[in-house]
C-alpha cells in the first residue's frame, strides 16, 4: 500500500530520470489518488499508448532499483496483462492500450482531461471517473466495489457516458462488457448499497438484448 506523499515522491523521481517526455494514462487507485477521490492505493496501473514510451518508463524505473515481478502470479494467462516491475513497496502494472479484456479507447484518452506534471519528463492523465467505473465493474476484487460506491457518491454521474462507453467497449472486442456493467450495478442497487434508477439498468439489459439477437443472426 502506498499513500499520495509516496506516489508523488516515485513519479517525480521518475520525471526527473526520464531522457524524454512522455505522456501517460492513469487507472484505477492511480486515477483516484490524482483525482482526490482516493488516498492510498496497492499498486500503480498505468496506460500507454505506445511501446516506445513504456519501454523508457521501465528503463527509467530499473535505474531506480525497480525489479521484474511475475505478471502470471496476479493475472494468470488472461490476455493483455501488464508488465509488472516491483520498487521497494510498489508494484507498477504498465499497460499498453488494452487493460485485459477492456480498451482504453480514444473517447477515454479525450475524457482524460486533467494532467499532471512530474518532474522534468513525466505527464501522467488520470482516466475521467466515469471510465474508472467502467474498467472497475469488469473485474471482481473486493476494493473494486468499494472504489465503484465511493465514485458515485461523491460524483455527478452522467450514466450516458458509462452506456455509451460500454456499448463501445463490446463494439472494440469486449462482449461482456454490457453484462458485467448491469450486473455489476444491479447487484449494489438490490443490496441498497448505492441507487441506480431502474431506467439505467433497462437501458443496459435492452443493450444485452441486442447484443445476443445480433449475435445469434450473425451465426446463420
Amino acid at each position: 500500500m502506498i499513500d499520495i506523499k509516496q506516489q508523488e515522491e516515485m513519479f517525480i523521481a521518475l520525471g526527473n530520470i526520464l531522457a524524454k517526455k512522455i505522456v501517460v494514462y492513469a487507472i484505477g487507485g492511480t486515477a483516484m489518488m490524482l483525482r482526490g477521490i482516493k488516498d492510498s492505493t496497492l499498486d500503480i496501473d498505468l496506460v500507454f499508448d505506445k511501446k516506445g514510451d513504456r519501454d523508457k518508463f521501465i528503463f527509467s524505473l530499473k535505474q531506480l532499483g525497480a525489479k521484474d515481478f511475475d505478471e502470471t502470479v496476479v493475472y494468470g494467462l488472461k490476455n493483455n496483462i501488464p508488465v509488472m516491475l516491483k520498487l521497494g513497496d510498489a508494484r507498477f502494472d504498465l499497460f499498453l492500450n488494452k487493460i485485459i479484456s477492456s480498451t482504453f479507447s480514444d473517447k477515454m484518452k479525450e475524457r482524460a482531461n486533467q494532467s499532471h506534471e512530474f518532474g522534468k519528463n513525466l505527464i501522467i492523465k488520470p482516466s475521467n471517473f466515469h471510465d474508472i467505473i467502467i474498467m472497475k465493474c469488469v473485474t471482481s476484487r473486493t476494493k473494486d466495489w468499494e472504489d465503484i460506491t465511493s465514485i458515485i457518491m461523491k460524483n455527478d454521474i452522467n450514466w450516458d457516458i458509462i452506456i455509451d462507453e460500454a456499448q463501445q467497449q463490446v463494439n472494440l472486442g469486449n462482449e461482456s462488457a454490457i453484462l458485467l456493467l448491469g450486473e455489476k450495478l444491479e447487484k449494489l442497487n438490490n443490496e441498497k448499497i448505492i441507487y441506480i434508477h431502474k431506467q439505467i439498468l433497462d437501458k443496459l439489459w435492452s443493450m444485452l438484448k441486442e447484443q445476443i439477437n445480433k449475435k445469434k443472426i450473425t451465426k446463420k
